[in-house]
């Protein structure tokens, strides 16, 4: 639910529309923000109606896509010139309540926090295959960096053997999710003026080694012989925590904005193939034989993308999500 009203704060404004600019499942964007009042605090919660649920029944992924909007919110208060002060999850009662985000001492941002800043509205989601310049090992050092600043690894999967177990964990969950009436409906629903452009689900989604979604029943009309696959995937990480509890889906999301930000600052963009995180007994299997026993939340394909994205993808507004903290009690 989302409430509006007429005069809120400036810098609430400027944290909820950072926010908004985080990737989410299928641009499905499951978040209400919540101002305190003259701008003494701003809340994150998990919108629970725009989950996708035959995707997300656990809601991991929903609260991941706040994770990454809690990131964007601690770098523009960084750019307000001041420190943030976090409180994950601070009323155990209410799960949805993810964080809270206070002011704490005046300091200048520093060049990479800019750096981080300025990366919000030219990074995208890429579907498709990348171009054929391979990411550099020093920003894959980098990345590698950067997700570990916020608690959670990066594994680059390079290995030829780790690669083809991967891309067939991939395939046997896309499989299963082309098989399943109830969630091709779903994410049918997702392309669309509000929702995912037409022109991005183009792209045939078994050309690269990593099964894509099929938005658009494409792989229906024609196929892609597994032979030909492969050409254009990037490079293929696999983003871990030690532990898979809400405060680790949590910091996911931010390490996940991080390393997003910092890629797209570099030229580098990312697809996401988390169709086997999203099957038990899948996701089981690339813990035990792919991760050590890591839990993996993202699976993603980093690459150079060789033509510019001409189109954008619809955010809701500050109106649709920021919500005063007089109406909180209302949702």
């Amino acid at each position: 639910m989302s409430v509006t009203y007429e005069q809120p704060g400036r810098a609430a404004l400027h944290l909820a529309r950072a926010a908004s600019l985080a990737p989410s499942p299928h641009n499905s964007q499951p978040w209400l923000f919540t101002e305190e009042g003259q701008d003494h605090g701003f809340e994150v919660h998990l919108d629970g109606g725009r989950r996708m649920v035959r995707t997300d029944p656990s809601g991991r992924q929903a609260v991941i896509a706040c994770g990454a909007a809690l990131f964007n919110v601690r770098l523009a208060v960084r750019r307000l010139g001041f420190r943030p002060v976090v409180d994950v999850l601070p009323e155990p009662g209410n799960p949805d309540y993810l964080a809270r985000v206070g002011y704490a001492a005046h300091a200048p941002s520093t060049p990479e926090e800019a750096l981080l800043a300025g990366a919000m509205i030219h990074w995208h989601t890429h579907r498709g295959q990348f171009g054929a310049e391979p990411v550099a090992q020093s920003t894959l050092d980098e990345l590698y960096e950067q997700a570990r600043v916020e608690g959670a690894d990066l594994q680059v999967v390079d290995a030829p053997e780790q690669l083809q177990l991967l891309a067939e964990l991939v395939r046997t969950a896309e499989d299963t999710h082309r098989a399943d009436h109830g969630y091709v409906a779903e994410l049918a629903c997702c392309v669309g003026p509000q929702g995912i452009p037409v022109q991005a689900c183009r792209h045939h989604p078994d050309a690269t080694l990593l099964a894509g979604r099929d938005y658009l029943g494409i792989s229906h009309r024609y196929l892609v012989p597994a032979r030909n696959r492969g050409g254009g995937t990037g490079t293929v990480a696999v983003l871990c925590t030690a532990y898979d509890r809400r405060p680790d889906w949590l910091r996911s999301g931010q390490a996940l904005q991080r390393v997003l930000l910092y890629a797209a600052a570099h030229g580098v963009m990312a697809a996401f193939h988390t169709q086997p995180l999203e099957l038990p007994a899948v996701r089981a299997r690339l813990r035990s034989e792919l991760t050590a026993g890591r839990y993996p939340q993202m699976v993603l394909r980093l690459g150079h993308v060789p033509q510019p994205q001409t189109w954008s993808t619809p955010r809701r507004g500050p109106a649709q999500v920021l919500v005063h903290d007089d109406a909180r009690a209302r949702w």
